[in-house]
């Protein structure tokens, strides 16, 4: 049993150090270590004390259990580095809203060189890509970013309108009035993630 555990707490500490692109002498010297005392580790021939093991799991931002216990389906990774890589994630699914709206634009330019309002394509992207940012922050409940992309959607939904109302059919002297209906939106937007925040809180 004991080997057991030994085994899998060294397979966490080589996964979490080769996850953050360290050498086993750079975490030695980070740890106070000698670098056999950390290949010792991770070949699961000894485990390190509770003191240790808190600094491992402090220095890699990860819980003491997550160095504990064996994750087959979902392998231990330090919080920053998930979040910089859903971070990248959000950036390129938003560089693809924008890339397409640069494709629409070209294309639409080349097939009907007379059309004015071509530029809305990269208007329509901003609500695009509001939509994307607010899926994967439903996804990874990151609340202050799915009240802020919610934001943003309802405000550039109701630009959208308006741009391309004026862009079409020339200015209106009360076509401003459209920007009105963000009003409640915003208010039961923001109403329902208080509510929301109250009766499920998310762990």
């Amino acid at each position: 049993m004991e080997e057991d555990i030994a085994q899998i707490i060294g397979t966490n500490i080589m996964r979490l150090r080769k996850v953050t692109n360290m050498t086993q002498l750079e975490l030695a010297e980070k740890l106070g270590y000698s670098d056999k005392s950390i290949s010792k580790w991770e070949q699961g021939n000894g485990i390190p004390d509770v003191r240790t093991l808190m600094q491992i799991a402090e220095f890699f931002n990860v819980s003491l259990d997550d160095l504990v216990h064996e994750h087959k389906e979902k392998p231990v990774m330090p919080k920053k580095t998930r979040g910089i890589r859903r971070l990248i994630i959000i950036l390129l699914s938003v560089g693809l809203c924008w890339l397409t709206a640069v494709v629409s634009f070209v294309l639409g330019g080349i097939i009907s060189p007379d059309t004015h309002f071509l530029w809305l394509a990269f208007v329509y992207a901003v609500p695009a890509s509001a939509i994307v940012v607010l899926i994967f922050s439903c996804i990874w409940r990151y609340k202050v970013y799915r009240i802020l992309s919610l934001s943003v959607l309802i405000w550039t939904v109701l630009a959208c309108a308006y741009l391309t109302v004026f862009a079409v059919h020339g200015p209106h002297p009360t076509l401003w009035l459209i920007f009105l209906i963000g009003i409640p939106l915003q208010l039961l937007a923001l109403f329902f993630f208080v509510w929301w925040k109250r009766t499920s809180p998310e762990k």
